[in-house]
């Protein structure tokens, strides 16, 4: 298992890790197989979308916070409901095929970290398995 250190800036951010994550396929010499990437926060989570136009980030952000405002009658203590909510949605991890030592992924996609609840510092863990 590998682990990523990911350094938000902003309260919501997506931040693409998709080079990280194929950096550490080919540090693993795995040419076919599955690569798990996880973070163990409840405020964040891995997504898999569009990262040819930026915009695409900002319109998920923007219509993730339409419909889980970061202000609402929550009752949890520390004030990041809608964080968590966030978290529970998007989910914790994403499973990838590999593929001739290469993620399969779309022409138009990419790996995110999002985080729902900073700026912090945070980690994502990589687990590759050979077939």
């Amino acid at each position: 298992m590998r682990t990523l250190t990911v350094k938000s800036h902003k309260q919501v951010e997506l931040i693409d890790i998709t080079d990280d994550v194929i950096k550490t396929i080919l540090e693993d010499n795995i040419t076919e197989g599955l690569a798990v990437i996880y973070t163990p926060h409840t405020t964040a989570a891995i997504t898999i979308n569009e990262n040819a136009d930026p915009d695409v980030s900002r319109d998920i952000i923007m219509g993730t916070d339409k419909l889980i405002p970061l202000r609402d009658d929550y009752r949890h203590l520390e004030g990041n409901s809608a964080a968590h909510i966030k978290s529970s949605l998007f989910g914790a991890s994403e499973t990838l095929i590999i593929n001739n030592g290469t993620p399969v992924l779309g022409t138009w996609q990419g790996i995110y970290f999002c985080e729902f609840d900073g700026p912090r510092q945070r980690h994502v863990h990589i687990q590759t398995v050979g077939a």
